[in-house]
């Protein structure tokens, strides 16, 4: 018995967690638990929570993506040249996310055909990429961009603003693909034993590219999101971002090892950095001690997840 309720407490720990710093922090500070500052905290989320989402197809196949930043920073500064120049909305979306998708495609491409680590793909992807962003903006923002556009990050449907809604939409999809679907079971299948699923007949080289177009995909979307709120491209927008990224996926009970973990757990560990980051700034902590904080949140759950092997 007292073995179920530890596996079972084990098994939620990230909800768990979760539950327990929202209800320190409303302790420290009444300001926390308010209408206006949950919504605000999920739209700060928005964007590390939909590239995590796409971290985590990459880390369920044991690889990882370095790059997601810099693509970030590309595609949003497309974004705003094609808004800039009076393309349609939609058309600028579907061009930013298709852009996104073949850089993940290279990616994908060098680490599954090359044979190369992702690690070095993709930190060399993180380089040439963050390059190219200060090469076509001239290392200047690109501004001035349309009402049109901004309400993709700063508007409101039903009272729900608009970078939650995109969670909620990116989550069940990638729900459904991980868990429904027989690219998600291979997505697992791959992580948890690449020689095993490539003996059982499953196109491994395929699985591990497509996890990284996904992640493309989702950074250009965050790409998007990061650009329509601000109404501006940065070519230092994404700085960091994968890391905040990976610290989601870990926080969320995804094994870095590959095979395990799940997109709603990913949520989860998003929404814990995202709460702690409210909970500190609203306690006036300086972002320097921030960083420290965060740094050990996330070694203690590697931590958690080393004593669960």
């Amino acid at each position: 018995m007292e073995k179920d309720i530890k596996r079972l407490l084990f098994k939620y720990k990230s909800l768990i967690g979760l539950i327990l710093l929202c209800v320190v922090i409303s302790f420290v500070t009444p300001r926390f638990l308010t209408v206006a500052n949950i919504l605000n905290v999920f739209t700060q989320v928005s964007v590390n929570a939909i590239i995590a989402v796409g971290m985590c197809f990459v880390i369920l196949t044991g690889g990882i993506d370095l790059s997601v930043g810099s693509i970030l920073a590309i595609t949003g500064a497309v974004a705003a040249t094609l808004v800039k120049s009076n393309t349609n909305v939609l058309v600028t979306i579907i061009v930013v996310l298709i852009i996104g998708g073949l850089i993940g495609l290279f990616n994908g491409f060098l680490v599954s055909k090359g044979k190369i680590q992702a690690f070095i793909v993709t930190l060399a992807s993180m380089t040439i990429f963050r390059g190219v962003t200060y090469v076509y903006t001239n290392g200047t923002p690109i501004s001035g961009l349309g009402s049109n556009f901004t309400f993709i990050g700063n508007g409101k449907l039903m009272g729900m603003p608009v970078p939650v809604i995109l969670i909620v939409i990116v989550v069940l999809v990638a729900w459904y693909v991980l868990t429904q679907t027989r690219y998600g079971r291979y997505v697992y299948a791959v992580g948890g034993n690449e020689d095993s699923a490539r003996l059982s007949g499953i196109n491994t080289d395929k699985i591990k590219t497509l996890v990284y177009v996904i992640v493309g995909a989702t950074s250009a979307l965050s790409g998007i999101v990061v650009t329509s709120r601000i109404g501006s491209a940065s070519p230092n927008a994404g700085s960091g971002f994968e890391l905040d990224a990976i610290a989601a996926v870990v926080l969320g009970g995804t094994s870095l090892a590959g095979g395990e973990g799940s997109v709603i757990g990913t949520i989860i560990g998003a929404m814990i950095i995202g709460v702690l980051n409210n909970g500190l700034n609203l306690m006036n902590v300086s972002p320097f001690y921030q960083l420290i904080v965060k740094g050990f949140v996330i070694l203690l759950a590697v931590i958690l997840d080393k004593k669960n092997k």
